[in-house]
């Protein structure tokens, strides 16, 4: 086999796997879609008001983009310490700074502040359950003006996988009966996020 003909073969095989990942990334991001949907839909779960949930027809979503699937730094905070979030309405929602991430997108340094719920963190179920407010540049246009939210989970090193095509909005986006957590302003991207969800229309 020629030098040409390998390099070809090598191309051919990077080709393909990478396309084996995207339609992987698409797939796994159309059943979060779906399944986000379909939580709405559900009388016992959805923020939705009844006269709503009736004519909901799912949510509106940028187009995937493995692109905004991002691998970023992880630290961990030593000591985590305790705030108070401020929501739309008065309350205060109670959370543990549990860490930062760093990436580079859009040819940008990016800095976030993960938080952890105290109250989740004592569940067995949820003890793992990390919550990333954010807001960027879509914000008021495409997207709500309040921020969006992505959940993680707690990662076993220093990377933390970040996709944004999994970003959805807070309940009182639908229903101004629920109080949600407002992202502070250390979660304000610099850069528009073009991916997950849309305001609704």
């Amino acid at each position: 086999m020629s030098l040409k003909l390998s390099y070809l073969s090598l191309f051919i095989l990077l080709i393909t796997g990478s396309t084996h990942a995207q339609i992987k990334h698409a797939q796994e991001i159309k059943n979060f879609q779906k399944k986000l949907n379909k939580l709405y839909c559900n009388p016992y779960k959805s923020p939705l008001p009844k006269k709503e949930r009736k004519t909901f027809k799912g949510h509106h979503f940028f187009a995937i983009d493995s692109l905004y699937k991002i691998e970023a730094k992880f630290s961990k905070y030593k000591n985590p310490a305790s705030l108070q979030l401020k929501t739309t309405s008065d309350r205060l929602a109670s959370f543990n700074k549990y860490g930062s991430i760093e990436f580079i997108l859009n040819g940008t340094k990016q800095r976030l502040t993960i938080y952890q719920s105290p109250n989740l963190g004592k569940s067995k179920k949820y003890r793992n359950r990390l919550f990333l407010p954010f807001n960027d540049l879509t914000n008021g246009n495409e997207t709500y003006a309040g921020g969006r939210y992505i959940d993680l989970s707690i990662p076993e090193g220093d990377l933390i996988i970040i996709d944004f095509n999994k970003s959805y909005n807070p309940f009182c986006v639908y229903n101004h009966g629920y109080s949600c957590p407002v992202p502070p302003i250390e979660n304000n991207l610099t850069i528009r996020i073009e991916a997950g969800i849309k305001a609704p229309k």
